[in-house]
C-alpha cells in the first residue's frame, strides 16, 4: 500500500537526520547539466577532473559492495557508480535509504563500463532531496487521464512526449510573438480586470475588489482596448495572454486559456488574410518541423494557398437554407430538428451560429478561409459595402473547428451603438452570452478610430497541431477538488 511505502521512506528521512546529514540542504557543487557531460563525454573522462552531476535518481540497484543509480536532469541521464571503499563513511546509509525519486549530487570522474556506459565514478555522494513518495509506476501506475492532469508534474516526470509537447507550446507563442514583432506590432499588456466585459459572445466570471468596493469581471476577449489603442495612435498592436469565459468544458473549450490578438490600423479583412495565412504557416513550420500534421488520423496540409468558401453558399449547401431569405421560424424549427440547446431569446444570429456549427463546421477539414457571415452574426465587424446584411469577417477553418477569426473593425459609433442595444435586449430576454453596451469603447469610437483589422486564435490552434483535446495541451488545466 502506499500508505506503508510512505511511512518507510520516513523512517529512511530519519535514518539521514540521525547520520548528521541535512535531506533537504541549499548548498550543492553542480558544476554542468548532465546532457552537457553527456555530449563531450570521451573528451572529459580523458581530462580525469572532478565533476559535480546533480539530478533525480532513477533507477536503483545494489550488488554487494556496488550501489548503480541512474541520474535524470532535464538535459540528460548518466549512471553514478558508487563503490564501498570510495564512500566509505556512508555508503551503508546510501545503500539502506536512498531510493528511487530521491535527487542527488554525485562528485567524481566519468568512465565507461565494460559494456561502454557512459558512467560517473562516485567519490562524494550528497542527498539533495529526500523523496517521501514513491513515483507511480513503482506502486499503481499513471494511466488515468484524470490522474494525469491533475497530478501533470509527475505526467512530466514520466512521460518524455508531454515534457516535448509543452517545450512545443512555448516554441509557438514565441514564433507568434517573434513573427509579429518582426512585422512591426508592438506587444501591449490590457487589464484583466473590467468593468464591462466584451468583444465576445461569452459569460464572465465576476470576482469582488476590495478596495474599490466594487464588483468586476475578468476579461472575455482582448479586443475592445486594443482597439481604444488604435485611437490613441498606434498602428500595429498585439497582446498575448489569458481570456476568462465561464462556459463548458469540452475537447475545444476551456474557461482560462491563452489568446493572441492583433490590430492593424489602414488595414482590409481581405489584406488580413494574406497575413494571417502567412502567419499561421511560419508559425506551424516552427513549431512541428513541417506543414503537414494529423488531426484525428487524417493529413492535414497547411501549405500553398488556402481556399477561400463564402458563408452564405456553405450554409445553404449543408442545411438546404438559403440565409438572404430563410426566416426566423425556419431557422428555429431546423435547429429544434437538430436538438440543439435552444433559448426562446435566440435571434437570427444565434441560431445561424448553432446551426453551422453543428452541421456545415464539421465539413471543413482542410485549411480554408470561410468569408462574409450575417451582420448578427458578428456585432464588431464592419458591414460588406455589396450587402449591408453581411459583415466582413473571415475565418480560419480546419480539422472541422475554427482556428482563428477576424474582420474589417467595425468604427463607426453609431452602427456599433445600434448592434449593441440589439445585444442588450438579446441579454434582457435572457441570453447571458450576448454582448454589454459598453459606453466607454462607444465614447472612444466617437472620437474616431481609424480603418482597421483585427484577428484573434487561442491555444486551440496549438492543440489541433498536437491532435490533442485542448484540456491536455495545457500544463495545468483548470480541474474539479477533490471531493468535490
Amino acid at each position: 500500500m502506499l500508505e506503508d511505502l510512505v511511512k518507510e521512506r520516513l523512517k529512511k528521512l530519519e535514518s539521514f537526520k540521525k547520520a548528521g546529514i541535512d535531506p533537504y540542504p541549499a548548498e550543492l557543487k553542480r558544476t554542468s547539466a548532465i546532457g552537457e557531460v553527456v555530449a563531450g563525454f570521451d573528451k572529459l573522462a580523458r581530462a580525469k577532473k572532478k565533476l559535480f552531476l546533480t539530478g533525480r535518481v532513477t533507477s536503483l540497484r545494489v550488488q554487494g559492495g556496488l550501489i548503480f543509480a541512474d541520474v535524470r536532469d532535464w538535459s540528460g541521464k548518466i549512471q553514478a557508480v558508487v563503490k564501498k571503499d570510495k564512500l566509505a563513511k556512508h555508503f551503508a546509509l546510501f545503500r539502506d535509504n536512498l531510493d528511487i525519486g530521491d535527487f542527488v549530487e554525485c562528485g567524481g570522474v566519468l568512465f565507461r563500463t565494460k559494456k561502454g556506459e557512459r558512467s560517473i565514478a562516485v567519490s562524494s555522494l550528497k542527498l539533495l532531496v529526500k523523496s517521501l513518495r514513491p513515483l507511480p509506476d513503482q506502486w499503481a501506475g499513471l494511466e488515468n487521464i484524470e490522474l494525469r492532469l491533475r497530478q501533470r508534474y509527475l505526467d512530466l516526470l514520466l512521460r518524455p512526449a508531454v515534457r516535448d509537447l509543452f517545450i512545443k507550446k512555448s516554441i509557438f507563442w514565441e514564433a507568434c510573438r517573434k513573427f509579429l514583432k518582426d512585422e512591426n506590432f508592438i506587444e501591449v499588456e490590457t487589464p484583466v480586470l473590467e468593468a464591462i466585459p466584451g468583444g465576445a459572445d461569452a459569460e464572465p466570471f465576476r470576482t469582488h475588489h476590495n478596495a474599490l468596493a466594487t464588483d468586476f469581471y475578468l476579461r472575455i476577449s482582448l479586443e475592445l482596448p486594443l482597439k481604444k489603442l488604435l485611437v490613441g495612435g498606434f498602428e500595429k498592436v498585439f497582446e498575448i495572454g489569458r481570456v476568462f469565459r465561464n462556459e463548458g468544458i469540452d475537447a475545444e473549450h476551456l474557461q482560462d486559456y491563452t489568446q493572441c490578438e492583433f490590430y492593424w490600423a489602414y488595414q482590409d479583412y481581405q489584406g488580413l488574410m494574406k497575413f494571417v495565412q502567412r502567419l499561421y504557416q511560419t508559425v506551424i513550420k516552427i513549431t512541428v518541423g513541417s506543414l503537414k500534421t494529423q488531426c484525428q488520423s487524417q493529413t492535414i496540409n497547411w501549405g500553398g494557398r488556402w481556399p477561400t468558401f463564402d458563408y452564405y453558399q456553405l450554409f445553404r449547401k449543408h442545411t438546404g437554407l438559403d440565409l438572404a431569405k430563410v426566416p426566423l421560424t425556419d431557422l428555429r424549427k431546423r435547429a429544434e430538428g437538430e436538438k440543439l440547446p435552444l433559448l426562446k431569446s435566440y435571434n437570427r444570429g444565434r441560431l445561424v451560429d448553432l446551426l453551422f456549427k453543428k452541421i456545415v463546421r464539421p465539413h471543413l477539414i482542410q485549411p480554408a478561409f470561410l468569408l462574409d457571415p450575417p451582420v448578427e452574426v458578428e456585432p464588431l465587424a464592419k458591414r460588406l459595402i455589396t450587402d449591408r446584411q453581411r459583415v466582413a469577417r473571415i475565418q480560419v477553418m480546419a480539422c472541422g473547428t475554427e482556428l482563428g477569426k477576424g474582420f474589417s473593425e467595425l468604427n463607426d459609433p453609431l452602427d456599433q451603438r445600434l448592434r449593441f442595444e440589439e445585444q442588450m435586449k438579446l441579454r434582457q430576454a435572457g441570453d447571458r452570452e450576448a454582448q454589454r453596451l459598453d459606453e466607454g469603447f462607444l465614447t472612444a469610437l466617437e472620437y474616431g478610430m481609424p480603418p482597421a483589422a483585427g484577428f484573434g486564435f487561442s491555444e486551440r490552434l496549438f492543440a489541433v497541431l498536437m491532435d490533442k483535446p485542448v484540456r491536455e495541451a495545457v500544463i495545468f488545466p483548470l480541474m474539479r477538488p477533490k471531493g468535490g
